[in-house]
C-alpha cells in the first residue's frame, strides 16, 4: 500500500499539467509573432509618432494644391476656347441669348452684384459652456457638414444667382463635403473660418437665413459655446464662373 505523499497524480492533474504548459508555449509564440511583426512594421522608427498621419496629411495637402492649379489651367484654356468660339461664331442673337442663359444657370459664367457673405467658424480654444447650458463636447465646438449645407439651401432658397463656398464657384453638381475638421469641396481641402458668399437680393438672403431651421438650431449653438457666425453685407461682388469640369463620373442621365 503506498502512502498519499508517493501516490501518482492522477489523470486530471496530468491534463492540467499539460494544458498549463501549452498555454504558456502558445503565449510566448504570440508575444514573438507580436514583436517580429511589430519590427516588421517599424522599420527602426517610432510607433508612437505621428509621422505616417502627417505624411497622409502632407499627401492630402499637395494634392490639393494641384487640384487647385489644374483648375487655374482649366479655366485659362476654357477662355481661350471660349474666345475662338465667338469669333468663329456663326450662331444667331436668339441662340446666343439662349446659350447665355444656360450658363447663367449653370454656373459657368461670371455674376455680379450685391452679395451676402456668411462666415461660420470654430469655437475658440478652451471654449466653456455660457451659463445654463452643459458643458460641450467635441462635437459641439466644430463647424459640421450640415452647417455648411444649410448656409448654401437657405442661399439657394433666398433667390441667390450663384454661391461661392472659399474660393469655388457652385453648380449643380458640387458637394459640400466635411471629412474631420477639414471641407473637401471639389477636389480641394480647406480648414475653418469657412467664408460662403452670394449675389442676390440682400434682404431675400437674410430672410432665408432667418428662417432655417437648421441655422435657428446652430444659433444656439453659437449663444451656450460660441460658434463662429458673421453675415455681412457687399455692395459690389464679382463671383467667377466655373471653370472644373462638368462631366458626371457616377451618375447618369435618365434616357
Amino acid at each position: 500500500m503506498s502512502n498519499s505523499a508517493n501516490s501518482r497524480p492522477g489523470p486530471v492533474r496530468i491534463l492540467r499539467r499539460r494544458t498549463g504548459r501549452l498555454l504558456t508555449a502558445a503565449v510566448f509564440a504570440l508575444a514573438g509573432l507580436i514583436f517580429v511583426t511589430s519590427f516588421n512594421t517599424a522599420r527602426g522608427t517610432n510607433l508612437r509618432s505621428d509621422d505616417s498621419l502627417l505624411k497622409l496629411s502632407d499627401l492630402i495637402q499637395q494634392r490639393s494644391a494641384r487640384n487647385g492649379h489644374l483648375d487655374e489651367s482649366t479655366a485659362t484654356l476654357r477662355g481661350e476656347v471660349d474666345t475662338l468660339a465667338d469669333r468663329d461664331d456663326g450662331s444667331t442673337r436668339s441662340e446666343d441669348e439662349r446659350l447665355a442663359a444656360l450658363e447663367k444657370a449653370s454656373g459657368t459664367r461670371k455674376v455680379k452684384g450685391r452679395a451676402l457673405t456668411v462666415t461660420l467658424d470654430d469655437a475658440p480654444p478652451n471654449a466653456r459652456a455660457a451659463p445654463g447650458y452643459p458643458e460641450p463636447q467635441a462635437n459641439d465646438l466644430v463647424i459640421h457638414q450640415q452647417d455648411l449645407q444649410a448656409v448654401v439651401n437657405a442661399l439657394w432658397k433666398g433667390g441667390a444667382e450663384g454661391i461661392q463656398v472659399m474660393d469655388q464657384r457652385l453648380i449643380s453638381t458640387s458637394a459640400v463635403r466635411c471629412v474631420g475638421n477639414t471641407l473637401i469641396l471639389q477636389g480641394r481641402v480647406y480648414s475653418p473660418p469657412y467664408k460662403v458668399t452670394a449675389v442676390g437680393d440682400q434682404s431675400r438672403l437674410e430672410k432665408a437665413l432667418d428662417e432655417s431651421t437648421a441655422l435657428q438650431n446652430y444659433q444656439l449653438y453659437v449663444k451656450a459655446y460660441g460658434l463662429g457666425w458673421k453675415v455681412d453685407e457687399r455692395d459690389a461682388v464679382t463671383l467667377p464662373g466655373y471653370s472644373g469640369t462638368v462631366d458626371l463620373h457616377y451618375a447618369k442621365p435618365v434616357e
